[in-house]
């Protein structure tokens, strides 16, 4: 007996939507609008006070309010505009006084190094005139004449990429705060070491070094009798150009240099010299002086 065919396709009883699981998101975009703002807003229909004014005087508030509003836009631009050519033209006055202030000082800074140049000159001149050659000696160690021989050229420059950091050893104590930048006290105790183991005179970026010199920090930066030098700072000094740097390295003053650049990066090159040129100090001055006692039977 034959059976009638199985019919295998079966639909659901019912179409599930395939966002059932989501009902509150449903619910929170098919209703957006709160239910009491929409019941007020209702309201205000059916008042009638939706929407733009209706009456003449609301009309007639209204436009005048956006007639105020515009004039304050206006005027706020006209001024703005009007005060702009005022405002550039103090601007630029500002810049043309500090401009003149900076010729000044640039001038009389020329002035001071000409006056200085030529006051060391005749000091120059009237202690070899009165001293002979031994006043010639006298300047010559005094720093006031220029200096060429053989020696050794140091340069020293800052870390790479130098960072404020912690102190420690060998500067520990000196209350530096950047151990990778080369500090006053640095400079001083490498001159120092050149002086002890034989220079005979020095200079540091073409400033001469006396016995009155002062190497002092200004900030970060390093003086020489009040001028600022700027990394890197060559050091050239005269003397025995074969023993004065083995001495050097050989020094206590050496090794701290060496110290410091295995311990914080700072660099030095250091080589002989078979001829270093140093100028005078521009800066020498002459603090004691006697008159030179004549001689028996000069006239």
């Amino acid at each position: 007996m034959s059976q009638p065919p199985h019919n295998r396709s079966t639909a659901p009883a019912s179409y599930a939507r395939p966002d059932a699981s989501m009902s509150l998101l449903t619910h929170v975009m098919d209703h957006s609008l709160d239910e009491g703002y929409a019941e007020a807003s209702a309201r205000r229909e059916a008042e009638g006070t939706a929407g733009l004014p209706r009456t003449l005087k609301a009309k007639l508030a209204l436009a005048a309010g956006l007639v105020l509003a515009a004039m304050v836009v206006t005027l706020g631009a006209a001024q703005t505009r009007v005060a702009a050519p005022v405002l550039a033209k103090e601007r630029q006055e500002l810049i043309d006084r500090v401009e003149r202030a900076d010729g000044r000082a640039d001038g009389l800074e020329r002035d001071i190094e000409r006056l200085r140049a030529d006051v060391a000159g005749r000091q120059r001149a009237a202690l070899k005139q009165q001293g002979g050659d031994q006043g010639q000696r006298v300047a010559l160690l005094s720093g006031a004449t220029e200096v060429r021989g053989p020696g050794l050229k140091l340069v020293v420059d800052d870390a790479k990429g130098s960072s404020s950091g912690g102190g420690g050893k060998p500067r520990e104590n000196t209350g530096f705060s950047d151990t990778g930048r080369l500090r006053d006290r640095d400079m001083q105790r490498i001159v120092n070491g050149l002086w002890e183991s034989g220079a005979e005179a020095m200079s540091i970026n073409g400033q001469r070094l006396t016995a009155l010199s002062a190497i002092r920090a200004a900030g970060d930066a390093i003086l020489v009798d009040n001028r600022p030098l700027v990394p890197p700072y060559e050091v050239l000094a005269v003397g025995d150009r074969k023993r004065l740097p083995t001495a050097f390295q050989d020094s206590v003053d050496g090794q701290y240099l060496h110290v410091l650049q295995e311990s914080y990066g700072i660099r030095y090159t250091l080589s002989p010299a078979d001829e270093v040129r140093l100028p005078a100090a521009s800066s020498l001055t002459v603090r004691t002086a006697t008159a030179e006692e004549p001689k028996k039977g000069a006239s």
